[in-house]
């Protein structure tokens, strides 16, 4: 081999090297394969970006494509699928994916649990059909004989908040309906709302209505939320210092997807990073109390952090604050500002969490706040988890810590539900 030619090896594999390479946690199992995750991740959104700057597509439609391409790949090397029965239909003009269980019966008069089920992806990706979506749902019908709804709610950029929130919510009173679930050999008292990431979103705020609806005649007997996101005004809690860089969901990837779900200019990305948005004089102190991490949080998650500076920013950014403010303070797309009027109404909680995982501090206070308004809540946190590890539990990445997740969520619904 010429000289020439290792000298170029050579630099190719140091460049791959350090793209790949991310300072990681002692605590992260399974560090190599987190990384490599991470930089296909990382990957897809930098290509995406510039597809969208050479005006040949939005990013966020790049990247599905891209992720729907990864999971093909997955179907073809042999995922099993088992006997459960899928259906497509349509819930209030909402797709929704239907499974439905082998074992015939259930219960008492032959009845079944139920599941209704939000995706996550930053209320822009992800889908019912997607292969880590599906088989989690296809495990849940099957091992806990039950019907199982899984939601295709409307994904921004084509739509935004509170598109996405307005589909799920109409899906899931339709659902309940007593006709509806009479059809599907439902247990009107065993039907539990859930969701992941932003799906976790959802879900807490179609529980927090569907508990204050006085129309809706049949409630959901539990919440069971996975890393759920529940607030985009402080995204300077421990957890957001302490992870701001950790695989996969970096601080400012976070923000991208706020600012996408409520469709607003992204030039407010330095805004909602900035310190001093907590304490914007338009937010009141009420609402603030509800986010207040130094009453909320343990102190073994607070750990040496600090509430950050409040110097405001520059007057040409904080001008623009009306345009992101109304949907943050919004407790549809923030249902940790929820007053304890309405938590206390909600069925109770399984709420998981990740040391790893900048949205830890939300699931936390929320689950704080939920006890403090008398719902019993089961938190479930693990100490070497990072956010969407439940979704890389299957092929390509197996990671231990999500199968981990699934069992812990299974066995929780399986004795709750």
């Amino acid at each position: 081999m010429k000289l020439s030619s290792i000298v170029v090896t050579l630099l190719l594999t140091v460049g791959v090297s350090y793209y790949i390479y991310t300072p990681l946690p002692a605590a992260i199992e399974e560090p190599l394969k987190l990384m490599l995750l991470d930089a296909l991740f990382r990957a897809m959104l930098q290509v995406g970006d510039l597809c969208q700057c050479l005006g040949l597509s939005h990013h966020i439609p790049w990247i599905r494509g891209t992720i729907s391409g990864l999971e093909t790949l997955g179907e073809m090397a042999g995922g099993q699928r088992g006997g459960v029965r899928v259906s497509d239909v349509d819930f209030d003009r909402v797709p929704v994916r239907v499974y439905e269980p082998p074992a015939a019966g259930g219960g008492e008069g032959g009845l079944r649990r139920a599941v209704m089920f939000y995706h996550g992806g930053g209320w822009a990706l992800g889908a019912t059909k997607m292969g880590s979506y599906d088989v989690l749902c296809r495990q849940m019908s099957d091992e806990l004989n039950a019907v199982v709804v899984s939601v295709e709610y409307r994904l921004a950029p084509e739509v935004h908040f509170p598109v996405q929130y307005e589909d799920c919510l109409a899906a899931a009173k339709h659902f309940l309906e007593p006709d509806i679930l009479g059809k599907l050999s439902v247990d009107p008292q065993r039907v539990a709302v859930s969701g992941d990431s932003a799906g976790g979103n959802l879900a807490a705020a179609v529980a927090q209505q569907i508990s204050v609806d006085d129309s809706v005649s049949v409630k959901f007997s539990v919440q069971a939320l996975i890393y759920p996101v529940l607030q985009g005004i402080d995204l300077n809690t421990p957890s957001y210092q302490q992870n701001h860089n950790i695989p996969i969901l970096h601080r400012f990837i976070m923000a991208r997807f706020w600012l996408l779900y409520l469709g607003v200019d992204t030039s407010l990305h330095p805004l909602l990073l900035s310190p001093s948005f907590l304490h914007h004089p338009s937010i009141p102190p009420s609402l603030r109390s509800h986010l207040n991490w130094t009453n909320l949080l343990p102190a073994k998650h607070i750990k040496h952090y600090k509430p950050v500076g409040m110097e405001m920013g520059s007057q040409e950014v904080m001008g623009q604050e009306g345009d992101l403010l109304p949907g943050l303070l919004d407790v549809r797309a923030a249902p940790l500002l929820a007053e304890q009027g309405v938590l206390g109404r909600t069925p109770r909680a399984y709420i998981l969490t990740c040391e790893y995982d900048v949205l830890r501090d939300d699931g936390l206070m929320y689950t704080r706040r939920l006890q403090d308004a008398g719902v019993t809540v089961s938190s479930h946190h693990y100490d070497d988890g990072f956010h969407g590890a439940l979704s890389f539990a299957h092929w390509p990445f197996f990671f231990d810590v999500g199968k981990r997740m699934i069992r812990g969520y299974m066995d929780w619904l399986q004795e709750n539900l």
